[in-house]
C-alpha cells in the first residue's frame, strides 16, 4: 500500500494529528490548544468553527511533511454536541461539551415523571446531563424555527465526529459510528438504531440525526477544497476518543480494562455481549466492524486532570510540572482530601449537586498538601470505578492499562497502582486515542498497522493495606460531604 494513515484526534483540550506509517512509524505529527468558555456556572461550552479550525491547523502541518496520506482515521470527544445549517454547513450554536450541565433540569424532569429505568435499559445510559440528547435539545430550543427547519432537511446535529465528517466531505455525508452514537442516549443497544421514543422524550427530531455506520466503514472522501489534503482521500475509521484509545491498547476481548486520563476520565473494558451494571457504570459500544460489534462497561469521571491543573491555577503555579514538584515535595496530603466535583460527580456516583469540596485543613497544612490532595484525588476516582468495574464483571481485574495527558505523570500513576493494588501498565506514546484510530482504519483499507515496540512502563504496587484503607476512609467521608 502506497501512503500513510493520517489519524485525527479531536479532543477537549487539544487537536492533534498524526501521520502514521504502515509499519508503524509516526511520520509526522501536530497539535493545536483547545479553548473552552464557561458562561455560566456548570455550562462549558467550545466555538464549532475553532474546532474545525483547529483541524485545519493540524492537517496542514502534517500534510506539509510531504508524504502521501493513504486513509484517515478520526477520534473524537464524545457526547459533545453540534447543530449546524445544511446549506451554509455553519454552526447554529455552540459546540455544548460533554462536562456541560445546561441540560440538568431537563433530565431531572425525565427522571420526576419516571422515564429513568427505561432510558437507562434502552441507551445503557445514567439520565444524566453528560449525554447529547439533552445538549441537543437545548440548542434546538434557541431558536422555535429551528425544529420546522429540521423537518424540511435544513438542520443537521450530532456529535463532534459528525460535525467534523460534514467539513471533510464538503456536506456530503451526515455520519457517525456506533461508539459515538452509543454516547448520546438516543441509540438504542439492542436495535443499534435511533430509538423514536428517546427521541420524543429528549424532543429531538429524528431528521436532525447522522446515519449510523459500522466503525471501520469508508465514511466518504475528503471534498477538493476542504483542507490542504488531495481530493478523495479515504475516511475509513470513526471512534470516539475513549474507544479509540481501548483499540489502541489491543483490547478486543474480555479480562483487560484501560483508563483515559485527560481532562475527565474514562475507564473502559470489553465485555463481548451486553452487561448491565449494578454499580452506576454505562452499558456502551466499544466499537464495531462490518461483522462485528463489541459492547463495553464503562464509567466517566467529569473532572480529572483538570481538577489538578485547577488547584494549580489557584496556588498561582506555571504547570503540571511545577503541581507535581510541590505534591512530590511531601510524602501524603497531611490529611487534606480534594473533591473535584467541578461539574458534578460522574461515575460511579452520578450526583449532579455534588460540588468541588476541600476537606480536612488544619493550621499545619501546607499548599504542598493541597497541591498533593489534588493528585490523589485523580487517582481516587480512578478506584473507585475500577472497583465498580471489577464487581459488574465478577472478578478480579490483573492490571490497569492508561494513557492520556495525565498518564505521563510518575507520581500520579504510582500513587494509583497503589490504591487499586493492581500493576498500572502506560505505554512509551501518550497519543493512543489517535493510533487506535489510525489502526482501525488501517484495517479498513486491508492492512494492519504494526504496533509499536516500545518497552511499557509499569507502575507495581507498594502501599500497605493499612495505609490504603486510611486514604480510602478520609475519600469516603470528603465524597459524603460533598454530596450533601
Amino acid at each position: 500500500m502506497a501512503g500513510a494513515i493520517l489519524a485525527i484526534d479531536q479532543g477537549t483540550s487539544n487537536t492533534k494529528a498524526l501521520l502514521v506509517a504502515p509499519d508503524g512509524e509516526i511520520l509526522a505529527r501536530a497539535s493545536r490548544p483547545m479553548e473552552t468558555s464557561y458562561p455560566r456556572p456548570g455550562w462549558a461550552e467550545q466555538s464549532a468553527r475553532g474546532l474545525w479550525a483547529g483541524v485545519l491547523a493540524v492537517i496542514d502541518e502534517v500534510v506539509a511533511a510531504g508524504h502521501a496520506v493513504a486513509g484517515i482515521g478520526l477520534s473524537n470527544q464524545r457526547e459533545s454536541a453540534v447543530i449546524w445549517d445544511t446549506a451554509s454547513g455553519e454552526p447554529l450554536g455552540p459546540c455544548v461539551l460533554w462536562q456541560c450541565g445546561r441540560s440538568a433540569s431537563r433530565c431531572e424532569a425525565l427522571k420526576a415523571q419516571g422515564h429513568e429505568a427505561e432510558v437507562v435499559a434502552r441507551t445503557g445510559l445514567a439520565l444524566n446531563p453528560m449525554f447529547s440528547a439533552g445538549k441537543l435539545a437545548w440548542l434546538l430550543d434557541q431558536d422555535p424555527t429551528l425544529r420546522e427547519r429540521a423537518g424540511r432537511g435544513e438542520v443537521k446535529a450530532g456529535t463532534v465526529d459528525a460535525w467534523l465528517l460534514w467539513k471533510l466531505t464538503g456536506g456530503r455525508r451526515h455520519a457517525t459510528d456506533h461508539s459515538n452514537a452509543s454516547r448520546t442516549q438516543l441509540m438504542n443497544l439492542q436495535t443499534l438504531a435511533w430509538d423514536p421514543e428517546m427521541a420524543r422524550l429528549f424532543d429531538v427530531p429524528l431528521t436532525v440525526l447522522p446515519e449510523i455506520a459500522p466503525s471501520d466503514s469508508l465514511f466518504g472522501q475528503t471534498a477538493a477544497g476542504a483542507t490542504t489534503l488531495p481530493a478523495g482521500v479515504p475516511i475509513h475509521a470513526i471512534l470516539g476518543d475513549s474507544h479509540a484509545a481501548l483499540y489502541g491498547h489491543g483490547v478486543e476481548s474480555p479480562g483487560r480494562v484501560k483508563a483515559t486520563c485527560g481532562t475527565g476520565s474514562s475507564l473502559m473494558t470489553v465485555t463481548g455481549a451486553r452487561v448491565r451494571s449494578a454499580h452506576g457504570l454505562s452499558s456502551t459500544i466499544a466499537w464495531s466492524r462490518s461483522s462485528r460489534v463489541l459492547h463495553a462497561l464503562e464509567g466517566n469521571i467529569s473532572v480529572s486532570g483538570q481538577a489538578f491543573a485547577f488547584v494549580g491555577q489557584l496556588l498561582g503555579l506555571e504547570d503540571e510540572a511545577a503541581l507535581t514538584a510541590l505534591a512530590a515535595s511531601v510524602p501524603d496530603s497531611g490529611g487534606v482530601c480534594v473533591v473535584p466535583a467541578l461539574a458534578g460527580l460522574g461515575a460511579p456516583h452520578w450526583n449532579d449537586a455534588a460540588r468541588g469540596l476541600v476537606s480536612g485543613l488544619s493550621l499545619g497544612s501546607t499548599p504542598a498538601h493541597l497541591a498533593r490532595a489534588a493528585l490523589e484525588a485523580v487517582a481516587l476516582q480512578i478506584h473507585d470505578v475500577f472497583m465498580a468495574m471489577q464487581a459488574d464483571l465478577g472478578g478480579v481485574l490483573p492490571e490497569l492499562n492508561v494513557d492520556g495527558g495525565a498518564a505521563r505523570n510518575d507520581l500520579l500513576m504510582q500513587f494509583l497502582a497503589d490504591l487499586i493494588d493492581r500493576p498500572v501498565r502506560r505505554p512509551d506514546t501518550a497519543e493512543v486515542s489517535a493510533l487506535g484510530a489510525a489502526r482501525l482504519a488501517a484495517r479498513g483499507l486491508g492492512f494492519d498497522l504494526a504496533l509499536g515496540d516500545g518497552a511499557d512502563r509499569v507502575f507495581t504496587p507498594a502501599m500497605t493495606s493499612q495505609v490504603r484503607e486510611h486514604i480510602l476512609a478520609g475519600w469516603r467521608d470528603a465524597l459524603r460531604r460533598a454530596m450533601l
